[in-house]
């Protein structure tokens, strides 16, 4: 980077594919050779109950020490995996200990969700600050991850931030957690899926992979925000884009703890498009977001619930040479004395993605009061080589002592983290 704006932190996180989380491994025969009254499903099963006794048990004991490396109670998530087997067969079966945890290890599988890329993050300030630094903050890191199949998926980190030392992010544990899930459907279409990562010690151990039809082919940029009801009441809450490998669009999140989350899909007309970032509190006691529903311009748009979204007014558009093919946000806006700050990002020559801010009036954040004409930060020689070349990118910052922490994503590949005064970054606003 070379933008004089901010301070650069020497961290960057970068994808590791030690990290794994077990997912269910399903089966079946191409279309000219299935047959309904004996699926492939039924074909394994079959073989796994015909293993003898001495085989069977020397099996489940290699499998359970390989996964025991890396996962806690592997036998009882090789069990909840036998469960959900069993429903989906015609005829009921017999099973012993050792034969439901083969199964269920037969019909799971590791899936490394951060091997190619780590990137696109977004922070918040941590509910717990015992032992933050005397001139900083803890705070959490939402990141997405991609793996094999260029499946993302979301996990988190912890970390901190001091005037005097900069950046610091936790090492992330040894451990992950391979959730259970309650949901309405398996489509997702409707209703709350939960995400139960029992066990979970540690943002770190807990993830959110793909569970849902709308989400089949990822879980991709959560706009993570620190939410404040009108009574006082925080929460964590966000918008992600789920997307099913065709149709993309956002739905909710909402972090209940370190280890439980729910995600809900989005109605009405707005949430068929990606990047909405929630407003931090109500305004004039309605729920606010920034969107590009037309995938070209910035939006406001309100609601009376937080879970159906319609209309909007056009906020911002492309005016600046780098913004010329679309803009987005890189986060939700940011509250601030003088106005809202809203972090853009514009799209320019050969698809570089550079980042932009605008100031929104507090009271009234349909009316901009100034934006930046030149990126506040923009790739460099650094940040060409990556995944998607020429790319940085944010789905969230936070202020503190008038101070913008910027966690950003590098050529969507990995991250890296920095930080300018909050005056020096309105004095470039026009």
């Amino acid at each position: 980077m070379s933008d004089a704006l901010f301070t650069y932190s020497d961290l960057q996180l970068r994808p590791d594919p030690s990290r794994t989380v077990i997912k269910p491994f399903n089966v079946d025969y191409p279309e000219p050779f299935r047959d309904a009254a004996r699926p492939r499903l039924q074909t394994v099963v079959d073989r796994v109950l015909s293993l003898d006794t001495a085989t069977r048990r020397a099996d489940r004991a290699r499998i359970v020490a390989s996964l025991s490396e890396r996962h806690r109670n592997v036998e009882t998530l090789l069990r909840r995996r036998f469960e959900a087997v069993r429903a989906d067969l015609a005829a009921p079966i017999s099973a012993d200990d050792d034969q439901q945890l083969l199964i269920g290890a037969y019909l799971g599988a590791e899936y490394s969700f951060e091997a190619a890329a780590l990137f696109n993050p977004s922070i918040v300030l941590r509910m717990n600050q015992d032992g933050a630094p005397d001139d900083g903050l803890n705070f959490i890191l939402s990141l997405r991850g991609i793996g094999e199949g260029h499946v993302s998926s979301v996990t988190f980190r912890t970390g901190s931030w001091s005037a005097r030392d900069g950046f610091h992010v936790d090492e992330p544990s040894g451990w992950v957690t391979s959730p259970r899930i309650e949901g309405p459907d398996a489509s997702g279409a409707a209703g709350t899926t939960r995400v139960i990562c029992e066990g979970s010690e540690a943002p770190s151990e807990s993830v959110l992979f793909p569970v849902t039809a709308s989400q089949r082919q990822g879980i991709e940029d959560l706009r993570m925000v620190r939410f404040t009801e009108e009574d006082g009441s925080v929460s964590f809450l966000g918008t992600y884009t789920a997307f099913d490998g065709r149709d993309a669009r956002c739905e909710l999140f909402r972090g209940t703890g370190i280890n439980t989350f729910e995600m809900t899909p989005l109605t009405g007309s707005v949430p068929g498009s990606k990047g909405m970032a929630l407003f931090p509190r109500r305004i004039d006691g309605r729920f606010a977001m920034i969107g590009r529903q037309d995938n070209e311009n910035l939006w406001l748009i309100a609601s009376d619930t937080i879970t159906n979204w319609d209309g909007g007014v056009k906020l911002i558009g492309p005016r600046y040479p780098w913004e010329y093919i679309q803009m987005g946000n890189c986060g939700s806006p940011i509250e601030l004395d003088e106005g809202w700050l809203l972090l853009t990002h514009g799209v320019g020559m050969m698809r570089n993605y550079a980042m932009g801010a605008c100031l929104l009036d507090k009271a009234d954040p349909s009316k901009v009061l100034a934006r930046t004409p030149e990126p506040i930060l923009r790739p460099g020689p650094n940040e060409r080589s990556g995944y998607v070349p020429n790319v940085v990118y944010s789905c969230g910052a936070i202020v503190h002592d008038r101070t913008l922490l910027l966690p950003f994503g590098i050529a969507d590949h990995s991250t890296s983290f920095a930080s300018c005064r909050i005056d020096d970054l309105l004095k470039t606003m026009e």
